[in-house]
This record gives structure tokens, C-alpha cells and sequence, in this order.
């Protein structure tokens, strides 16, 4: 009776934090704004990137850009091809597979452009993740496990994050998911022919799909490999068919879009630099801090300085060691044989294709390109709390999962994300006198957004330059008759395609806007990262 009792009250807990995982993407679909890659993804799925143009030394009307954020107008069904060609060759310029973009792209036409309609996909896709982890880990663990896993991912504040974002991150954790669930199926699978017509279509569907999604997906499809050779070598033919199928099926992209994405990729950003100790040990820091975001911080690693980073990369390395002990002495080996090619041999894969190439990609996006080892490590979580935790499976349980769940409620609430929002107020206070931006950035992330946020009824213009760049071209904007009332510098932080502007730039643009303007307002804006980091000042004409 005591032990049905605990059961009960853990499956309580499990469901109760399921629902909280659903009900806080709902929630937060529209708490912030769009952050710098997500207003890229908006410009890509409308099929206008290639309409785009990029700031000239001359002001330009700001609401042209807004333009650009939705899709164009159309008449016909001739238009509503061109659009669909615009937007296939404005892909080809990316370097991810076309797969997220066409779907959000379909979904733009369903729902339109604002921002919980944009998250909304992303969030259905966590949706099914988290169903589809409770099957996975049903199937490994039992349903209890199952419960768990489910309710480990739907709070694990990495994903929590990706989840809200107009991302291909959150679909790939699904496809991700899905194929190792279908895999797990279809390896001594059960007497019954249809059951493994069904997973094995799963399974090449996934894997096409999630090959199409990311190409870093190739590692988690050699890990089902491995798997494969490890657990069913009897069957490891049929296996490879179907591997191989859902990679065939990727083939007429690879053809036209991928050698064209080659062509036009900047690998050499992620190109190693330094001797072999210096890039040992970044290598090695790699490892350590993306196990530590995504197992642990989420996306407070954007403020979290590379020491506290590393730190907690330790603390979850030690976690999965300590799990993976348990489980041996438990005599829990296959499992932890599963879990660990899962969770660990994916990120092993990439280390060496890293080390072999002399690249750094394992902890590029402070995780994310490795986003796809998640789902395993989650596993081994769940696995060790499943069989190892004994008369402690209930508190250990509940102190996890408050862990998480605090994790996301704090970084929800504490951490501003509405920077370019009280940029547009600012500019709606007045907005009928004439209005004129400065911005030391001509980054298309930060031009998309103010334009994104900005009044559509305003008729203000946009001055953004590279700081050398901005103090000629506005000097020579404020001429003795210049039309403006009001003007906006906007100092970045970080302009992304160039230097912070300097301490004598910033008072050499002082006294250029001295001669005519009058400062009434100066206003820090932070987000959550550097590249949301600006100085507002508000001029009057004098």
C-alpha cells in the first residue's frame, strides 16, 4: 500500500509538472520580444531577404524595412509562385537545410507575422517532443520513466528557451527524439508486420526530416548506427536500409541547395587558431560548458561569465558520472549502454570531427549546434532516477524539477527583453514630428527589429553606419535647414558587423548634433545579451 502510494503521489508530481512545461509556453508565447537570429528567420520565411538592402550613408524611411517582415502582395496564384521562388533562393544564402523555414513559412500564410503567431510552430513542436520523449522513455524505463523524461525536457530551461524561438533548434530536439524512439522500436521488434511497416516509415521520415532540419543531424543518425551494431548486429541490414533511406530521400536538396550553401558558407569563423595546447584545452572547454548550459543554466549562459560557465559544466559532467556509476552498480547495464550512446556518443562524434578538421562548431551558439545530445543526456537523468534512487526517487524528483522550473521563472522574469519596445515608445510619444535614428550598427538584426517594433504610422527616418561611417554621413544629414524635430542615437554595444564606437567617436558625434540639438533624455538599455546592450539619447532640435 506504501509503495502504490509513492507511486501514485511521483506519477502526480511527473503530470502536474508536464502540465506546468505546456502551460508556460503558452503563456510566454508573446513575454518577449524577438531576439537578433529570430527577426533573420521572420525576413528568410517572408521570401523578401533578397529585397533587402543594407543602410547607405544616407537616411532612409524605416517603415520600408517593415515591409519586408511580411509577405508580399499578392494577386494571383502567379504571385504567390514568385514569392515561393524568392523565397527558395533567398535558403540558399543560409546554411541550414530548408525544412524549418518552409514550414514556418506555410505557417506565416495560416496565422501572419506577429509574435506569438511566429512562436506558436516552435511551441507545438516542443509540445510533440515532450509526448514523444514520454514514448521514448516508456519504452527504455517503463511509464513512470516515461513520465519523467517527458517532464525532464518539458523543464529542462535550455530547451524551455529554444522552445520560444523562431528556431529550427526546437524541431530538431522533436525529430531527434521521434527517430530514437522509432529506433528503439524496430530493434528486436515484436512479431507483428504492420507495427514494423509503421516505425520504420517513422524512422526514415524522421530522419529525413531531421537531416533536413540540421545538418548537424548527421552525428545523431551515426549514433543510431552505433546503437544499432551494439544492441541488434543480426538486423543491422535492415537497419542501415532504412537509415540510409531517410538520407536518400534529402538527396535533389543536397544536389541544387547545399553545393550552393557551400559556396557561399564562412567556415573559417569556426577555423582553430593557437598551438596544440591552446586548442586542446578550448576543445576541451567546448565540451565541458555545453553540457553545463544545456543540462543545467539554459540560457543565462548568455551573461554567465567562461569560469561560471565552466563550473557548471564540471557539476554536470560529475552528475552524469555519478548516474551512470549508479546504474553499473545497480546492474542496470544495458540501459546504461543505451543512455550513454545516446547522450554521450553523439557529442564524442562531433569533438572529433572538430579535432580532425581543426574547427571549433561543438559549442558554437553557446550550445545549440550540439542541441541534438539533450534528448540522451536527459535519458541518463532519468534512467538513474528510475532504477538507482531508491527510498530518495520522490525527493530527488521533486528537488529537480522545482530546480528547473525556478531556473525558467527567474530568467522569465528578472531579465529585460523588451529593448526595441521602449525604443518605439519613445519614438510614439511625438511621432508626427519628422524623426531621424542614428545608429552605429547597419547590422540586419538590429535595422529588422527597430523597424519591426517601429509605429507603422511614423514617418521616421534611419541613419545606420559603421561608427567611422556615421560621423561624415551625419555631418553631412544636419545641414543648416534640416527637417528634423527630433533625433534618436542609438549607441550599440556590440554593432555585430563592426567595432563599439570609440570614446573620441562618441564625442565627436556629440558635438556634431551640439550645434542643433538640445539632449532631453538619455536611457540604458540592456537584454539579455551584449548584442541587446544600447545607450539611447533623445535630441531636440534647439
Amino acid at each position: 500500500m506504501l509503495k502504490n502510494s509513492k507511486y501514485s503521489y511521483i506519477k502526480i508530481i511527473l503530470l502536474g509538472a508536464i502540465a506546468i512545461a505546456i502551460a508556460l509556453r503558452i503563456i510566454n508565447l508573446n513575454s518577449r520580444e524577438f531576439w537578433y537570429d529570430e527577426i533573420l528567420s521572420l525576413l528568410l520565411v517572408t521570401g523578401q531577404k533578397s529585397s533587402y538592402q543594407n543602410p547607405s550613408n544616407i537616411p532612409v524611411v524605416l517603415t520600408n524595412y517593415q515591409y519586408l517582415l511580411s509577405l508580399p502582395v499578392e494577386h494571383n496564384l502567379s504571385d504567390v509562385l514568385h514569392t515561393g521562388e524568392k523565397f527558395l533562393k533567398g535558403l540558399v544564402g543560409e546554411p541550414h537545410p530548408p525544412l524549418f523555414y518552409i514550414g514556418q513559412h506555410l505557417w506565416l500564410r495560416l496565422f501572419g507575422n506577429s509574435i506569438a503567431a511566429m512562436r506558436s510552430l516552435s511551441a507545438l513542436y516542443s509540445v510533440a517532443a515532450i509526448a514523444c520523449a514520454y514514448g521514448l522513455g516508456r519504452k527504455l524505463l517503463g511509464y513512470q520513466g516515461g513520465l519523467l523524461l517527458a517532464a525532464l525536457l518539458g523543464l529542462n530551461p535550455f530547451y524551455f528557451f529554444h522552445s520560444l524561438n523562431v528556431r529550427m533548434y526546437c524541431s530538431l530536439v522533436f525529430w531527434t527524439i521521434l527517430s530514437g524512439w522509432a529506433i528503439l522500436e524496430l530493434i528486436n521488434p515484436k512479431p507483428h508486420k504492420y507495427r514494423n511497416i509503421f516505425w520504420s516509415v517513422i524512422l526514415i521520415g524522421s530522419v529525413a526530416a531531421g537531416f533536413m532540419t540540421f545538418y548537424y543531424f548527421a552525428f545523431w543518425v551515426a549514433t543510431l548506427g552505433v546503437l544499432v551494431l551494439l544492441q541488434d548486429r543480426k538486423s543491422w541490414l535492415k537497419h542501415a536500409g532504412r537509415l540510409s533511406t531517410g538520407i536518400a530521400i534529402t538527396v535533389p536538396w543536397l544536389l541544387w541547395g547545399t553545393r550552393q550553401q557551400l559556396n557561399n558558407a564562412d567556415l573559417g569563423r569556426f577555423a582553430a587558431s593557437g598551438n596544440l595546447i591552446t586548442t586542446t584545452l578550448k576543445h576541451l572547454q567546448g565540451v565541458i560548458q555545453t553540457l553545463g548550459i544545456q543540462i543545467i543554466i539554459g540560457d543565462w549562459a548568455s551573461i554567465a561569465s567562461p569560469l561560471i560557465l565552466t563550473i557548471t559544466g564540471l557539476i554536470a559532467i560529475a552528475i552524469l558520472i555519478f548516474c551512470s556509476l549508479s546504474l553499473w552498480r545497480a546492474n542496470q547495464r544495458q540501459i546504461l549502454q543505451t543512455v550513454l550512446v545516446l547522450g554521450i556518443a553523439p557529442l564524442l562524434m562531433m569533438l572529433a570531427v572538430d579535432i580532425v578538421s581543426g574547427k571549433f562548431t561543438l559549442d558554437f551558439g553557446m550550445g545549440r549546434s550540439a542541441i541534438f545530445i539533450l534528448p540522451g543526456c536527459s535519458l541518463i537523468l532519468a534512467a538513474w532516477i528510475t532504477h538507482a534512487t531508491g527510498k530518495w526517487q520522490t525527493i530527488i524528483v521533486s528537488v529537480l524539477l522545482t530546480t528547473y522550473l525556478t531556473i525558467n521563472v527567474a530568467d522569465l522574469s528578472s531579465r529585460s527583453r523588451w529593448m526595441f519596445h521602449q525604443i518605439a515608445d519613445i519614438i510614439e510619444q511625438e511621432s508626427a514630428q519628422p524623426t531621424l535614428i542614428i545608429m552605429n550598427s547597419n547590422a540586419w538584426g538590429h535595422v529588422m527589429r527597430l523597424a519591426y517594433y517601429l509605429p507603422p504610422e511614423s514617418s521616421t527616418m534611419l541613419l545606420a553606419q559603421k561608427p567611422a561611417k556615421l560621423i561624415p554621413a551625419l555631418a553631412k544629414t544636419l545641414t543648416a535647414e534640416t527637417q528634423y524635430q527630433r533625433l534618436l542615437w542609438l549607441n550599440s554595444d556590440r554593432p555585430v558587423w563592426g567595432s563599439p564606437t570609440t570614446a573620441t567617436q562618441t564625442e565627436q558625434i556629440r558635438k556634431t548634433l551640439d550645434k542643433q540639438f538640445q539632449l532631453v533624455k538619455q536611457q540604458r538599455l540592456t537584454g539579455t545579451w551584449k548584442l541587446d546592450h544600447f545607450t539611447v539619447n533623445l535630441y531636440q532640435h534647439r
